[in-house]
């Protein structure tokens, strides 16, 4: 099966996974070096893991729930994969510019408390969230404006780029 999809869509989903694979590697070498490290502890891992899950769970629901609205609203005739030709602006595109990016920018946290890497957690996660945040604010920004132009540059006056209501949080993580 061959997916197709743009070049600039391959390059940032191979960042995302190199971070985290990477993060995870550099994370755990970091750990493994240290013997009294939480890494060892049992209860740190009990404690981590089931907030990990939850934040994962979160995460990706609120990728799903922009990348459904995405679909069903932002696509017209064929186009690659993963693509948009039409600006959505209701549903939960109403409440926030990136819903799936801003879910997604759990992820990094989520994966770290599931692993219960203490280095992970507190500083190679924390990093790759804000460089994931930096790529939705300069790239992924720079092409809306450029695809959308003035209706872009409208609706982003309008919308924050995170949920900033208890009901904007409802939509994007539990409905």
């Amino acid at each position: 099966m061959k997916i197709k999809t743009t070049p600039s869509v391959i390059i940032r989903i191979s960042i995302w996974f190199i971070m985290i694979f990477g993060g995870l590697a550099l994370s755990i070498h970091n750990d493994l070096k240290n013997s009294e490290s939480l890494f060892f502890s049992i209860p740190f891992h009990l404690l981590t893991l089931p907030i990990g899950i939850y934040l994962m769970k979160l995460a990706f629901h609120a990728a799903a729930v922009g990348g459904r609205e995405l679909k069903r609203k932002g696509r017209e005739g064929e186009i690659p994969r993963l693509e948009t030709n039409r600006l959505v602006t209701s549903g939960i595109y109403s409440c926030t510019r990136h819903p799936m990016l801003f879910g997604l920018s759990l992820v990094p946290i989520a994966f770290a408390l599931i692993v219960g890497s203490p280095t992970f957690i507190t500083v190679i996660a924390p990093l790759e969230t804000i460089f994931i945040i930096f790529m939705v604010l300069t790239l992924e920004e720079a092409e809306c404006k450029k695809k959308f132009s003035k209706a872009y540059l409208e609706y982003k006056k309008k919308t924050p780029i995170f949920p900033k209501t208890k009901e904007c949080f409802k939509k994007l993580f539990f409905k």
